[in-house]
């Protein structure tokens, strides 16, 4: 029975009880009999009237606290739910026995509920925190990628361009990447495009590499190495499958710098053999004509060995020279380093390269200061680069011509010079004259030599003692070779 109808039987019944007990008064004032019966009659009516309505006014009360129960049940917390005490929640739960059962009922489902929404909240959480972390390190990650020093750029599919760092935007000219484009439409290099192209249609995850030649903004040009593989895009087909799209990525790393070592490489082992098919080639002529007998008298096999001794000399340098280039470039050479004086050295140069200054009657002037200059040196290497820089200009000096030896102390540096009053050099000489086995073309008459005694008197002053040496000259008029090294104080501070 309904709440309403529960309510609406007991107040018919109470206002039958009170029309009896009405009807009962009424008879008895109207007979005037208000005998036993009569009182009984109106006290049974009373007393049921009584009865009635407190039945009705009982269930009332008890239908409202069941409501207030079922209504602290729906705004129960948590944890209040956490523990299996339906008191806890609905404290006259107990009192309420017709509606103890239902509160139980609900208060059970209601635990049940409040179980998996705290599992469903908690899931929540560890996927929110989850997701948050992930996109953190995507955003790192692709920061990371953004700012490498070396191209990357990812297209999809269809051939659309989807990401690329910033190095890649700037080498392509790719201004904005918010709208659809084609990789064909931004890279102006079609073996690229083409590259992406292929790897990007192979049926399974692969990798190509090539090399390729590309301008910068400035119109220089570089040589990159392009590697290229597949990224797998899973998209959902017409029959709901998952099956694989392979878009591609391309690193692209400069490798403009190794192509140049190679070159230099290439000419390098060109000319040590051109270098040493010269000697080679008299020493292999003069020896035939030994054996063929063509020295017929000892004067003439006298200059044939003669030739041929020098030959050998020649060749015994240019492979000293070479050695020494190789030990000092790998950092393998044994150096000695002591606090020295430089101009004891570059007197000792100075004698021993004299001789040969007479023979051509060259002036050879020593301006040496008066001051101490201490040096932290290898004696051998410093009197070999200051010999070989004494040699190269009495080699390019005409006779009766003049080469000053100087030295002095210039802000906590000392500066050892050789100048002359030789042919001079040329701008472009002076970029080139310290590489290996250059040699000026309109002086290459003038005197013979391997090309090797300046780059490895450079070698000696920068790699090995952290000097410097560079060249100021005039073509017709001289050149001033100057070579700086730091005090022994300044050497042995930076140590």
């Amino acid at each position: 029975m309904s709440k309403k109808s529960h309510i609406a039987t007991e107040l018919i019944a109470a206002i039958a009880c009170a029309l009896l007990f009405a009807a009962a008064t009424v008879t008895c004032l109207v007979t005037g009999d208000l005998g036993i019966g009569g009182m009984v009659a109106c006290g049974a009516a009373a007393l049921a009237t009584i009865c009635c309505f407190a039945l009705w006014r009982t269930a009332q009360v008890n239908e409202d606290r069941a409501i207030c129960q079922f209504q602290l049940l729906a705004s129960a917390s948590l944890e209040q739910l956490e523990h299996d005490d339906l008191q806890a929640a609905c404290p006259q739960a107990r009192e309420l026995r017709k509606w103890k059962s239902p509160l139980e009922q609900c208060y059970r489902r209601m635990k049940l509920l409040a179980d998996d929404a705290r599992q469903l909240q908690q899931s929540r959480v560890r996927s929110e925190v989850k997701a948050h972390l992930t996109g953190l390190r995507h955003e790192q990650m692709r920061e990371i990628v953004d700012k490498l020093s070396e191209p990357v750029m990812m297209t999809n599919q269809y051939d659309e361009i989807i990401f690329a760092n910033e190095v890649a935007r700037e080498l392509f000219g790719i201004l904005d990447l918010a709208e659809k484009t084609m990789a064909a439409d931004a890279i102006a290099s079609e073996g690229i495009v083409q590259l992406l192209q292929e790897t990007r249609l192979r049926k399974t995850p692969t990798q190509r590499v090539s090399e390729i030649e590309l301008l910068d903004s400035a119109d220089d040009k570089h040589w990159y190495r392009i590697t290229v593989s597949t990224i797998a895009q899973h998209l959902d087909n017409e029959m709901g499958a998952d099956e694989p799209n392979y878009g591609a990525v391309a690193v692209l790393r400069d490798i403009s710098g190794y192509k140049a070592i190679q070159r230099r490489n290439a000419e390098f082992v060109s000319a040590v053999s051109h270098e040493m098919k010269t000697p080679l080639a008299g020493i292999k002529a003069y020896v035939e004509l030994l054996a063929d007998g063509e020295a017929e008298d000892e004067q003439t096999r006298d200059e044939f060995l003669q030739v041929i001794n020098s030959q050998a000399d020649r060749l015994q340098r240019l492979i000293d020279n070479l050695l020494n280039l190789a030990r000092i470039e790998a950092g393998v050479v044994n150096v000695n380093k002591k606090p020295r004086s430089l101009n004891e050295l570059l007197e000792e140069a100075f004698r021993i390269v004299h001789p040969t200054a007479e023979q051509k009657n060259i002036t050879l002037i020593s301006d040496l200061s008066p001051m101490y200059l201490g040096v932290l040196v290898d004696r051998d290497m410093i009197m070999q680069a200051a010999i070989n820089l004494l040699s190269n200009a009495l080699k390019y000096t005409p006779d009766n011509g003049k080469v000053t030896l100087r030295s002095r102390l210039q802000d906590r540096e000392v500066v050892f010079e050789v100048e002359d009053t030789g042919v001079g050099l040329s701008p472009e000489d002076c970029d080139r004259v310290f590489e290996k086995f250059y040699r000026v073309k309109k002086d290459q008459k003038m005197a013979s030599g391997t090309g090797l005694g300046l780059p490895l008197a450079k070698h000696i002053v920068e790699d090995v003692h952290g000097g410097e040496l560079n060249v100021t000259s005039e073509s017709g008029v001289g050149s001033t070779f100057r070579i700086r090294l730091p005090t022994v104080q300044v050497a042995e501070t930076v140590n």
